[in-house]
């Protein structure tokens, strides 16, 4: 039975692969091409069964980049459930730039769901969570999918008495009311929602303890890219510094740390160790190539590092700011 249950409702086939310059009209001659099953909770997933734990991903699928991520989720070891769907699973192209040191991505938007398949992930989903401890929501919703999905999921975990934790943006995350135990925005996606600037750290813990006290969520972890994350909860915030590392690639580094944030909670971390642990994840994602995600002996040697170097003080009022 898995502790946590990751639903991605637009996985991707991720390619990936570098060359020496990108340049227009010219053909750009790549190096040989690395495949990974991809999209937020995959990759959620992934990095949970990487660390030990015990996760399920559940998912559409369709045409033959469904068929390839089956297949690589397979060979992963990663147990997973997938929803036969009409539309082709879209793939997502990922490009190193040798000379500049550059990445460049690029995102497709993913296959028309109806409703009927819609219904039939909800079901599946309801199947495969019977008795898990957190349902993960992650990543973008595919055309054709209502924003008004993710409170569908929400709703749906607490009737299984699971704990629920949201990773995405746009329309999605703005239309997410209540029920949910652990949402990650960005700082961008933190300003987009709530239309402000949310210049100072005391404006943006501000704004995330007013969601916090509609009842949206209990607890947000806004990552701050190169400068960090801050954790919120009803009862005080947190600034945790980033963990410094070389960077290779930045795909997948949020999704790491949603994994392993849910990881720690399910082995017995309070939520303070669990985000420190899901910061070393997202830094040792960092260090690995393309689209490839962290490796576990990484993700311990960067969390005992954090741990060490820090005492653990008592979470901060917004007053005190």
């Amino acid at each position: 039975m898995p502790d946590i249950v990751t639903f991605t409702m637009n996985p991707a086939l991720d390619v990936s692969t570098s060359a020496e310059a990108v340049v227009p009209t010219d053909k750009v001659r790549c190096t040989a091409v690395q495949h990974d099953p991809g999209g937020g909770g995959i990759n959620v997933a992934r990095v949970v069964q990487t660390l030990g734990g015990h996760a399920l991903a559940v998912y559409p699928a369709g045409g033959p980049a469904g068929l390839m991520l089956e297949r690589l989720l397979a060979r992963a070891g990663v147990p997973s459930r997938h929803v036969p769907i009409s539309g082709f699973t879209r793939e997502s192209f990922t490009i190193d730039e040798r000379r500049s040191g550059l990445q460049y991505r690029f995102v497709l938007p993913g296959p028309e769901i109806c409703a009927a398949e819609r219904q039939a992930c909800l079901e599946e989903l309801a199947r495969a969570a019977e008795g898990a401890r957190i349902i993960v929501l992650s990543g973008s919703l595919p055309p054709g999918v209502s924003p008004d999905f993710v409170q569908d999921v929400a709703d749906l975990s607490k009737r299984l008495g699971c704990r629920f934790v949201l990773d995405t943006s746009g329309e999605a995350l703005r239309h997410i009311k209540s029920g949910a135990y652990l949402l990650k925005p960005s700082i961008r996606e933190l300003r987009e929602w709530t239309g402000q600037e949310l210049r100072s750290e005391a404006e943006q813990v501000e704004a995330a303890r007013q969601l916090i006290d509609r009842g949206i969520s209990e607890v947000m972890v806004v990552s701050q890219g190169a400068e960090g994350a801050l954790l919120i909860t009803a009862n005080g915030h947190e600034k945790l510094s980033p963990i410094e590392v070389p960077i290779k690639s930045a795909v997948g580094a949020g999704d790491s740390m949603v994994a392993a944030i849910c990881f720690g909670l399910v082995q017995g971390l309070d939520l303070r160790h669990a985000v420190r642990l899901g910061m070393a994840a997202g830094a040792a994602t960092l260090m690995t190539p393309g689209t490839g995600l962290c490796r576990r002996e990484d993700v311990e040697r960067l969390y005992a590092e954090r741990i060490a170097q820090e005492t653990i003080e008592p979470l901060k009022s917004i007053g005190s700011n």
